[in-house]
């Protein structure tokens, strides 16, 4: 068999050997200072953050057109622009509405709301589901069902006494609601 069918060559290798530990524990150490938030249940712009971490740093063991410094730069540079836009979301409220989604009111008063559910693409089984992981057997024992932002589902129960309407301020409602 040609030596290339398994590798190219022995520095090739070792060059992988070499790199992998080197991006592996800059990669721990970078998302322990970045926070955690960078491996938390993710929104839409720490998943794309984590996506391209994973791209870069495969690219870079690969050695795929990038030196090592070049990853590693790469990571953090976008580790730092993860912490800057996080920092301005929760400063500039023009700026988290446009870059958070909203929760979204999936139930209200054991009825779903199948508008909600339609633009957010969510099938009453998925809602099912997730009363019976709060505890619940039907939807008309849930008071509230409320889609996150980070795609979990919250399921306030009827018999949640201390919930009020206000507790619905920042959760995006069907104008009927």
């Amino acid at each position: 068999m040609q030596e290339s069918f398994f590798y190219d060559s022995w520095r090739d290798l070792l060059q992988i050997a070499i790199t992998v530990p080197i991006i592996y524990f800059f990669i721990i150490v970078a998302v322990r200072v970045a926070g955690k938030r960078s491996t938390s249940q993710m929104n839409n712009f720490d998943w794309i953050v984590t996506v391209a971490i994973g791209a870069i740093a495969g690219a870079g063991i690969m050695r795929k057109g990038s030196a090592i410094v070049e990853t590693l730069l790469a990571i953090a540079l976008l580790l730092l622009l993860q912490w800057l836009l996080t920092t301005a979301v929760r400063m500039n409220r023009p700026l988290q509405r446009l870059v958070k989604a909203r929760p979204t009111l999936l139930v209200h008063e054991g009825e779903f709301i199948e508008e909600s559910m339609r633009r957010e693409r969510i099938t009453r089984g998925e809602v099912l589901s997730a009363l019976r992981v709060s505890g619940l057997t039907a939807v008309d024992q849930a008071k509230w069902v409320i889609l996150e932002p980070d795609a979990s589902m919250s399921v306030i129960p009827m018999s949640n006494d201390t919930a009020s309407p206000e507790d619905l301020a920042e959760v995006q409602t069907p104008k009927k609601t």
